[in-house]
């Protein structure tokens, strides 16, 4: 196959209407899924050749410190079970802190923007080929949605992206929601961040819903999508034919004849875009690539030879394809059976782990990698630590109550900290369900007031616990009904008082 075509974001709560659909591909969240232990609706759909790609969330690209290891073997386990032909992730930084910069660690449970400075450019490239490296397929990164924008930034949207697919040859994920959100939000122009973007290493689309909430826009992922956003995509498909468009939802499911309503929306909008040619450039002035090979040299000019090698045919991502594509692989067959006594070969180098069938992908080959080596100059630890101690400091703002940091607009980071707050409220209510059945109307109010005084541990799982251990603390009338839900899902007896600041201090000497 050298096209996606058209799918949908793969959610439990929608499974079966998912195999119902009309849709040629699937994303599934990639820490929802466990290796060997796939749901089975995921199983049918591959059984039916429907391709299955991991999307990840956790890896925080983004952010000060280096990739961790364990998270990155994690993900290139799931695309290998899932005979994915490329994996996905945000330009984003999830978590702060910690020994790089000599304070606590602390977790947002969400996706937070990198500021568009030269700094922290430098960090995500060398952070992306860290991650290229360690996956079997090929990488694309996703435009986020921001509720604020960083004081200082010394690029647009568009040239950051542009600038991190030429250093690295990473793909890119175009979310036309989010550049719509980035446009109510932070005032930024949709159609400009397009002109500057080099379409031709978009791997594929998403498409979503959100809602205005006292003059923001909140991607809720849960509503319908809107005009503007299908107008932004129209935009994009009018410049270059996606080789994927996927509709998230992510709560407040619809009946399926509405999903399939929305899926045939978004066909019609690429139908329609494809069919209107767009107009000329003026005599003398210069295509999209054009300014993309005059600011950026060779490497992008490479962009626009690739186009012009292909009669100006759309370009798709695709196994060892340069920044400017190929043809996309097709679920990964098993490879040739390796020599008695050789190891079969992994994309990057290596070798594969025995037990899996894994793809020979060409690492693509970048204008930063040739010029400095396979992996361009290594970024100055005091680089990493200017970068991680703003994004700490806004962290901490933001989960922990700190003074907003200078430059920064306090009202709308008052927004998004409630907004992180809420969102742990909504998850933790959905991993453990049987909290709101035993709080009622309390639930919400009790966890908002727990969250304002205790920033999120390292998972959801945690916070649940430590949510319960303080109401039990405070001694709730529901007492026995929360210690029994507690002994059941912990290891060990609900810590006293004494037990639980010695836990705190040693969590803070620790730096977590």
């Amino acid at each position: 196959m050298t096209e996606l075509g058209i799918g949908i974001g793969w959610r439990p709560e929608i499974a079966d209407a998912v195999e119902e659909l009309p849709v040629d591909w699937v994303e599934v969240v990639a820490e929802n899924v466990c290796v060997g232990h796939l749901p089975e609706s995921l199983n049918r759909l591959r059984a039916r050749g429907v391709t299955v790609v991991p999307h990840g969330v956790s890896l925080g690209l983004g952010g000060a410190d280096r990739p961790d290891p364990e998270r990155l073997a994690s993900l290139a386990a799931k695309a290998e079970a899932l005979g994915a032909p490329l994996v996905t992730e945000h330009i984003a930084f999830v978590r702060a802190g910690g020994p790089l910069t000599a304070t606590p660690r602390l977790e947002a449970g969400h996706l937070l923007p990198v500021p568009r400075t030269r700094d922290a450019l430098d960090v995500l490239c060398e952070n992306v080929r860290i991650a290229q490296e360690a996956l079997p397929v090929p990488l694309a990164l996703e435009n986020i949605a921001a509720l604020f924008s960083w004081p200082g930034e010394e690029l647009s949207e568009g040239r950051f992206l542009a600038e991190l697919v030429e250093r690295t040859g990473v793909r890119l994920l175009i979310d036309v929601a989010n550049l719509h959100t980035n446009h109510r939000n932070r005032g930024e122009d949709p159609a400009k961040a397009l002109a500057e973007l080099p379409v031709e290493a978009i791997a594929y689309v998403h498409v979503a819903g959100g809602v205005e909430r006292d003059g923001v826009w909140h991607d809720t992922h849960a509503h319908p999508v809107p005009e503007p956003v299908l107008d932004i995509l129209a935009d994009l498909a009018g410049r270059v034919s996606p080789p994927g468009v996927l509709l998230e939802r992510d709560d407040r499911f619809p009946a399926a004849t509405e999903l399939a309503a929305e899926l045939a929306t978004i066909r019609a909008t690429l139908t329609t875009a494809r069919r209107t040619p767009r107009p000329a450039p003026a005599a003398g002035g210069a295509d999209a690539a054009d300014r993309l090979a005059a600011r950026h040299g060779v490497g992008a000019a490479a962009l626009r030879a690739g186009r012009a090698l292909t009669g100006g045919d759309p370009l798709h991502i695709g196994a060892g394809a340069r920044v400017s594509g190929g043809s996309m692989p097709a679920a990964r067959p098993a490879p040739p059976a390796p020599e008695p006594g050789q190891a079969p070969v992994r994309a990057g180098g290596g070798t594969a782990a025995p037990g899996g069938p894994v793809a020979v992908l060409a690492r693509p080959e970048t204008a930063a990698s040739t010029a400095t080596g396979d992996d361009g100059p290594a970024v100055p630890d005091s680089v990493r630590q200017r970068v991680g101690v703003g994004q700490a400091a806004l962290l901490s703002a933001l989960v922990a109550g700190t003074p907003v940091p200078e430059g920064f607009d306090v009202r709308r980071i008052g927004v998004q900290s409630r907004a992180l707050a809420a969102k742990r409220a909504s998850v933790v209510a959905r991993i453990a369900p049987e909290l709101p059945k035993i709080l009622g109307a309390e639930f919400r109010p009790a966890f908002l007031a727990y969250a304002r005084r205790k920033p999120m541990p390292g998972s959801y799982r945690r916070d649940a616990l430590d949510f319960v251990e303080g109401l039990l603390l405070d001694g709730r009338p529901e007492r026995r009904e929360l210690t029994r839900w507690w002994r059941e899902r912990s290891d060990s007896r609900p810590t006293t008082l004494a037990g639980r600041v010695a836990r705190t201090a040693r969590d803070f000497f620790q730096g977590r």
